[in-house]
């Protein structure tokens, strides 16, 4: 239990009714544990804002540039300043919660009592599976030696950096599935000691699809797993995905990304042959598959074994059978390497962290 009374500290997690979504979020990356303290004019606490609370309003259609008293919730848990802070441990694990506001009488922000749990980093138990071993058809020539996933961003293969980013999370159980040119991704990555974790991987006798590939893990994972694609750039808070699924009681939760579309002409409305209306150059907003899960161990019986299969279609009946999917909206960046655009936009937009003009794939 840690106690942040110091009112420089305090600062970083404060916000206002009518400061932006957008506004929030920023703060809330910068402060652990992640999230938002509301107050009103004279420092009374009105609210709270965890990414939940955005994620949530996100799937209802509200827009980040949308005032923080939205979705903000109104009731949280709170203890008098003076409490404690073995007491406050108490509260805040029985009541589930990672954050405790401390409040004087009048219920101005006095402090903030936080679990050491959610206070930074830890290690992650939980396994990561990523999908390596596709053709990347859409990249060639690039891939027609290198796998798409041993493609460079700057100095390092898109795989490594993805890899990197889980291990900063504290995440270091890895199974890699690979299948074309295999034997590129293995070389390099090796049994993960280079990076202080451990690699095992998955062979694809042939291309088993986005689902597939996970009947043949050696083992069945004991706790909910994270499954993702090898050509996928994100930085998403993966523990807030696994919490997500876990307070949900999901089979699967599935990362979704906002994608609008715009048609480029006058929409004409009609109605018995008669004009309505003309909307010109509407836009319609969607959520797209991130290629980005979570499933609990028991969705493996639910994979048909040695056969190709693919994520929607597993999704799609867990769905019809009426168990829980959850949906979980990415706000963070994220960009899917598909086309040779978009791996000129990735190199672009990170290439300040890597070195200049680097070879297209990693020497054996």
């Amino acid at each position: 239990m840690s106690l942040i009374d110091d009112p420089a500290k305090l600062a970083a997690y404060c916000l206002r009714p009518g400061d932006s979504i957008k506004q929030a979020v920023a703060a809330m990356n910068g402060v652990r544990p992640q999230c938002g303290l509301v107050l009103d004019e004279q420092r009374r606490l009105v609210g709270t804002l965890t990414d939940g609370d955005v994620r949530r309003g996100i799937l209802a259609g509200v827009q980040l540039d949308e005032p923080v008293e939205r979705i903000m919730f109104r009731t949280p848990t709170t203890a008098p300043r003076d409490l404690p802070l073995e007491q406050a441990r108490v509260l805040m694990r029985a009541r589930q919660v990672k954050f405790l506001p401390l409040l004087a009488p009048d219920r101005t922000l006095a402090g903030l009592a936080v679990l050491e749990a959610f206070a930074g980093p830890h290690a992650e138990e939980n396994l990561v599976v990523l999908m390596a071993g596709g053709l990347g058809q859409r990249l060639r020539p690039l891939t027609d030696d290198c796998p798409k996933p041993m493609l460079r961003i700057g100095s390092k293969p898109i795989l490594e950096i993805i890899l990197e980013s889980f291990a900063a999370q504290g995440f270091h159980r890895f199974a890699v599935s690979v299948n074309y040119k295999s034997e590129m991704v293995e070389s390099y990555f090796g049994n993960g000691d280079k990076w202080d974790v451990a690699i095992e991987y998955i062979h694809e006798p042939r291309r088993m699809g986005t689902a597939g590939a996970l009947s043949l893990l050696s083992r069945r994972p004991e706790a909910p797993f994270l499954v993702m694609n090898g050509d996928v750039l994100t930085t998403v808070r993966f523990r807030q995905l696994l919490d997500l699924h876990q307070e949900r009681h999901a089979v699967a939760t599935m990362c979704v990304r906002n994608y609008d579309v715009e048609v480029p002409f006058g929409v004409v409305e009609m109605e018995d042959g008669r004009l309505t209306r003309m909307v010109e150059k509407p836009r319609t907003q969607h959520f797209i598959n991130a290629g980005i899960y979570v499933l609990s161990p028991e969705m493996l019986d639910h994979i048909p074994a040695d056969r190709p299969s693919d994520m929607p279609d597993v999704l799609n009946a867990m769905a019809r059978s009426g168990r829980t999917v959850a949906v979980f909206p990415i706000q963070e960046y994220w960009l899917d390497i598909g086309r040779h655009t978009d791996l000129e936009r990735a190199r672009n937009e990170v290439d300040r962290l890597f070195d200049d003009n680097p070879p297209d794939c990693p020497a054996l």
